[in-house]
């Protein structure tokens, strides 16, 4: 997802306002698990006719003693400055920004079977070593790759699979 300069901006404000980096990204993908579930809410932020006074009030009733008071603010910022719109790419970058001060990288790790949770613990050893950043990975299986492991870190792709070392010996 290519985020624009105005989401960065208010990503890097996030961080200034609060340094509760957890706290708050787990309130932010609470709002965009909320949000991401009815396109209604968005079209209703996201519509000039209707006053931002109303959009405060679904705000508040919506997020009151659910989220930072801190956040329910900040979504109403967004609302004044026509930004609501960018929240997803906002809380993306929010996620990137405090993984780097955390210095962590997050990575995906598919199998073709199950991994044992020794698998995976020496799987994060030779990354945490690699890339010199704490790893979060998420761990998916996928059949079709037949055997190995495919790693994708960031636009990188390190396909190790065993389906992958035949396509190459059948171009041979």
């Amino acid at each position: 997802m290519k985020i624009s300069t105005s989401a960065e901006t208010y990503a890097d404000s996030l961080i200034k306002a609060d340094t509760n980096f957890e706290l708050i990204l787990n309130d932010l993908n609470a709002i965009k698990e909320i949000t991401s579930q009815s396109n209604d809410f968005n079209s209703v932020m996201e519509n000039p006719s209707i006053p931002n006074e109303t959009k405060f009030d679904i705000i508040d009733e919506i997020f009151k003693n659910k989220i930072n008071d801190k956040l329910i603010n900040f979504l109403k910022i967004l609302i004044e400055k026509k930004r609501f719109n960018e929240l997803n790419q906002i809380i993306q970058s929010y996620s990137d920004k405090t993984d780097n001060i955390n210095n962590i990288k997050r990575v995906e790790v598919i199998s073709a079977i199950d991994l044992t949770d020794e698998q995976k613990m020496r799987i994060n050893e030779k990354l945490h070593t690699r890339l010199q950043k704490n790893i979060i990975a998420n761990w998916t299986t996928d059949e079709n790759i037949i055997g190995g492991l495919i790693i994708k870190i960031d636009d990188d792709i390190i396909d190790n699979s065993l389906k992958n070392k035949l396509e190459k010996l059948s171009k041979i």
